[in-house]
């Protein structure tokens, strides 16, 4: 067979980009293709050398640095012994191994586990969980999932169905019916139009209005980001996740926190659960569990709810789920080294100290331009709005959108951010240094500085 494979230096050209897919519109992204070469700590070179400081862990996923030895040790080893079991007979040790370690390092009382590949896969394990344990607890007409705008929960259908972009969703309708939407509780522009803290927290106790106006009998969970991104990092108030776990309690629906983002020590803590205090029956997670390495995530839900599955067979088929990849020995093995990388060597407390660097330093940057409107987010996992008046909180124009011309000023001087027309967010790995908080936000800052002298 003749190789018609491009060598690295071709992959930018369009001849060979045609026959690729990525999340930009192809004829628009391939004027400037963004090909990455190789990755070590917090930094990338792309395919012609430059450098570029990852800000944002990938995508919130390289949770313990690129080139991790002791994760590649991890994989080669495990490579030896055994990289693929058969998931329709049973599982492997290492998977066990895993299983029980989440069950240490998760909010006490959540110790059963669902091994998927992505953040997707994992929110949709999650509603299949949430079916099928009322159904076995006698109560089969609960079926919906609440969830929220602006929210993101994964580009398979269902998971698309509970994400409340329109952008995202549109192109893709109709989707899947059962699935309900609230507006989330953004309190720097407040869609019910208060103030906190005089506002009663309505983004949560509305809520129950929603629940009790579809009759509480049909719905089955309430899944939420208890920080959410894609609408710029929305950090909700204190009292807002507590009240979601008292309503949920009150009428017997199962509380899940999307945390393929926040889990793994994003927010200062190994869950954002346990950074807010706040125990739901169902923790999705994923991106920084893999560290990047491979694909993998986990749905963590109580004991008690995983208990509801055991039985006879006659009578209780067990949890209907199941991927060919899930909980495959190999990823077992990333999943391990992550969590001893992450423990033994107290990037937890890295998480929460440079967190707190980072946000000395936006609120300085704030203070110096006076276009940041807000500052939102935890430890490493933090945003800032664009605003063309603090005053009134108005907003730059939305297209080009000044978030994105000071994103892409950034690309260019080699910081790689997540960018939108009112926001940017930065989120790096949990290994990152003062110096390197450092360096990232003089990057920001002069990109800052170029698109405001620019008008």
């Amino acid at each position: 067979m003749t190789s018609h494979l491009p060598t690295p230096a071709q992959t930018i050209e369009e001849r060979f980009l045609r026959h690729i897919f990525v999340r930009d519109q192809m004829s628009e992204w391939s004027k400037s293709p963004l090909v990455m070469e190789r990755a070590d700590g917090v930094y990338y070179w792309d395919i012609n050398g430059k450098k570029y400081f990852d800000g944002i862990a990938g995508i919130y996923t390289v949770a313990v640095g690129h080139n991790n030895r002791r994760v590649i040790d991890a994989i080669r080893q495990q490579l030896d012994v055994l990289h693929f079991s058969p998931p329709m007979h049973g599982t492997n040790p290492v998977a066990v191994q895993l299983a029980n370690l989440l069950a240490e390092v998760a909010p006490p009382g959540l110790s059963a586990v669902k091994f998927e590949c992505g953040g997707s896969e994992v929110n949709e394990a999650a509603f299949k969980l949430a079916r099928q344990y009322h159904r076995l607890t006698g109560n089969p007409g609960k079926y919906k999932i609440l969830s929220r705008y602006m929210s993101w929960h994964g580009s398979t259908m269902g998971a698309l169905a509970a994400s409340g972009l329109k952008g995202r969703k549109t192109v893709n309708e109709p989707l899947p019916g059962g699935f309900l939407k609230v507006f989330p509780p953004t309190c720097y522009r407040c869609p019910y139009g208060k103030q906190y803290s005089e506002c009663g927290i309505t983004c949560a106790t509305i809520i129950e209005s929603v629940i009790e106006m579809e009759d509480p009998s049909t719905v089955a969970a309430i899944i939420v980001e208890p920080i959410g991104h894609t609408g710029g990092v929305i950090d909700p108030p204190e009292e807002y996740l507590p009240i979601l776990r008292q309503i949920c309690d009150k009428h017997n629906i199962l509380l899940i926190f999307d945390e393929v983002i926040t889990g793994f020590g994003r927010t200062g803590q190994m869950f954002a659960a346990q950074t807010f205090g706040v125990t739901p029956d169902v923790i999705c997670t994923g991106k920084g569990m893999s560290g990047g390495f491979v694909p993998l995530s986990a749905m963590i839900c109580k004991q008690s709810i995983a208990d509801k599955f055991w039985g006879p067979i006659e009578e209780n088929p067990g949890f209907v789920e199941g991927h060919t990849w899930e909980g495959g020995p190999v990823a077992s093995a990333v999943g391990i080294a992550m969590i001893q990388e992450i423990m033994e060597r107290d990037l937890l407390k890295n998480s929460r100290e440079q967190g707190a660097r980072l946000r000395q330093g936006l609120e300085r940057l704030s203070e110096k331009h006076g276009v940041i409107g807000d500052i939102r987010g935890k430890a490493l996992f933090q945003a800032i709005e664009f605003v063309s008046d603090k005053q009134t909180k108005a907003q730059f124009p939305a297209k080009p959108g000044f978030g994105v011309k000071v994103g892409k000023r950034a690309l260019q001087h080699g910081l790689l951010c997540r960018f939108d027309p009112h926001w940017i967010a930065l989120g790096p790995a949990l290994t990152v240094t003062a110096e390197e908080i450092d360096e990232m936000l003089a990057i920001l800052d002069r990109s800052l500085g170029e698109i405001l002298a620019e008008g």
